[in-house]
């Protein structure tokens, strides 16, 4: 009896093993059943759609996969909402056309919208930027560019172990998106090519991003409009124009940032590293409650910068001052090179002074010898050894 009742244990047991590798096998939908050729020729577009749509409507949790291998991909929309989670999982390598005209207008490559429970994890995108920043550069006509890889109006979203090299114009765009992971993710540009930020995020609550390397030719991060609890740590950035909050008040009615932490972090032969900007302007938006500690500068040209009177080519803006108000805002513990002697500069607005800047432990110097602070309508307090001499 008892025999029996374990070999009926045993055929429970491998039943249910069966069924859940089944579910599993049913749940995972690899792109070459779908039509996908990886040899980097063959436009894989709408085998890649086609997956997306089974994957959807799948009433489980389900994975993408995508194996080693080339795979050319036009532009391309991944578009929610689906009844469960879905994980892409790239072993391969995903390549944009060689013609940049044809991403370039849609202002996306890959773009997924709507979309709650989502996860990308590894893979690389080549977005094959170099003749679209020559046009540019040559003055040409040419299309708006294209950001190789977007999440707007997305929730629950976990981007992990993901390389982007080349884009047109920004590499990850974070748009009024909640609860974002973005971990261990690796992106490289020239340092010269133009507006190619690493990751922008803006109207977004409650995004993480961690442990990422940097290389490329605008900001590192941008923060725009409407970002709330935002927490970075462990980045690499350089080349590039550091890490900026704004440009902020570009229009009148703006939202704010506010809660924002940048932590470990190290910036390296970067155009700025803590960059605070906004445009010479009215403005209802504001800036507070921003941290930045334990943060190393290598040969950077402003290692801190606050700048109010952002007016690109006197344009719109000559004669105004900024109405973002900006206050709260401390750094603790930043160490190391600046290339210019203004090592620290803070040029508030006249209309809205920069109020609560707190500045703890700071040793920056340029070129092994002392280094400048600049001070224009700011209030704040300091705290321990500060060099360059204070002049809040």
């Amino acid at each position: 009896m008892a025999k029996l009742i374990i070999s009926c244990i045993i055929v429970l047991f491998s039943s249910i093993f069966l069924l859940m590798e089944l579910s599993s096998a049913a749940s995972t939908y690899n792109v070459l059943s779908f039509g996908a050729k990886p040899n980097g020729q063959t436009d894989a577009t709408q085998p890649f759609l086609k997956a997306w749509g089974a994957a959807c409507s799948s009433v489980e949790p389900s994975t993408i996969y995508v194996p080693r291998g080339l795979y050319l991909l036009k532009s391309a929309t991944f578009r929610g909402p689906c009844k469960n989670r879905i994980t892409v999982r790239i072993d391969g390598t995903l390549v944009a056309p060689l013609d940049y005209w044809e991403i370039g207008n849609s202002g996306y490559w890959l773009l997924f919208i709507k979309v709650n429970g989502i996860s990308v994890i590894g893979g690389n995108l080549d977005a094959e930027g170099a003749a679209f920043w020559d046009c540019r550069k040559s003055g040409k006509n040419c299309p708006v560019g294209a950001r190789s890889i977007t999440f707007n109006w997305a929730n629950d979203v976990e981007i992990s172990g993901l390389l982007s090299i080349n884009s047109q114009v920004t590499h990850l765009v974070i748009n009024s998106c909640n609860n974002v992971m973005v971990r261990n993710v690796k992106i490289i540009a020239p340092d010269q090519s133009p507006n190619t930020d690493g990751i922008h995020v803006q109207s977004s609550t409650g995004v993480t991003i961690t442990g990422c390397r940097i290389k490329t030719g605008d900001d590192c991060i941008s923060i725009g409009p409407g970002t709330r609890n935002l927490w970075m740590e462990k980045i690499l950035c350089g080349p590039g124009h550091g890490i900026s909050i704004g440009s902020l008040g570009r229009n009148y009615e703006e939202d704010g940032v506010q809660n924002v932490t940048l932590a470990y972090s190290i910036f390296t032969g970067s155009d700025n590293g803590l960059r605070i900007k906004s445009w010479a302007r009215p403005s209802t938006g504001f800036v507070t409650n921003i941290n930045y500690r334990n943060i190393v500068m290598k040969y950077v040209d402003n290692p801190i910068i606050i700048d109010q009177n952002y007016c690109p080519n006197n344009q719109g803006c000559p004669g105004q001052t900024s109405g973002v108000k900006i206050s709260q805002v401390t750094y603790k513990n930043i160490q190391g090179t600046s290339t210019t002697q203004v090592a620290m500069k803070f040029d508030c607005s006249p209309s809205n002074p920069c109020k609560g800047i707190q500045i703890q432990d700071i040793k920056l110097t340029h070129m092994n010898k002392k280094a400048k602070s600049f001070c224009n309508n700011v209030q704040g307090t300091e705290k321990g050894v500060i060099l360059p001499d204070s002049c809040l």
